[in-house]
């Protein structure tokens, strides 16, 4: 939330529970943010659960917000969360159909070091505009992004949607 306030944002923590419940409404915000934090402790798989309950619990809600123009970003397990929802990579329509996943590490491990990220200058990402690469640190378990289908990888690839990759230093 800082980091929205620093640019001069509003923020509002809102727990999921009180968007499914329809306490409060996606739809009256500009901006989704999903944090990091091992969601459900990330049992059966990094974001899983919570991209589950985001995708089923608040279909119409997301779609509608997507479909509107609304800036999206999952930071950590958030990414994980967004990607095990089916939201990322995204595509044309929002279909929340789960086309990707992040797999256990090349390591066999938790990694927790620093790492080099590269930006692909071409991307429509509004959230990496002017960023070549970055030293960032890396802590988590299910850090390989993966996909069944080639081709969709290829199509993410020309279109800019695999924003960073890492680097050698």
């Amino acid at each position: 939330m800082a980091v929205f306030e620093m640019a001069g944002a509003s923020a509002d923590r809102i727990h999921v529970n009180r968007l499914v419940n329809g306490e409060v409404s996606l739809g009256d915000y500009h901006i989704m943010a999903v944090p990091g934090g091992f969601s459900f402790g990330d049992h059966l798989g990094s974001g899983r659960l919570m991209g589950n309950r985001l995708r089923f619990g608040l279909r119409e809600q997301v779609s509608d917000f997507v479909r509107a123009g609304k800036p999206v970003i999952g930071i950590c397990n958030g990414f994980q969360v967004l990607v095990k929802m089916g939201l990322l990579p995204g595509d044309d329509e929002v279909s929340l159909t789960q086309t990707a996943s992040l797999a256990l590490n090349d390591s066999g491990h938790y990694e927790n070091r620093w790492a080099t990220l590269e930006f692909d200058a071409d991307s429509p990402c509004i959230w990496t505009k002017g960023i070549t690469r970055m030293r960032v640190p890396v802590r988590h378990g299910e850090g390989k992004f993966v996909t069944d289908d080639r081709k969709l990888l290829d199509r993410w690839a020309e279109s800019g949607q695999l924003v960073a990759r890492y680097v050698d230093p």
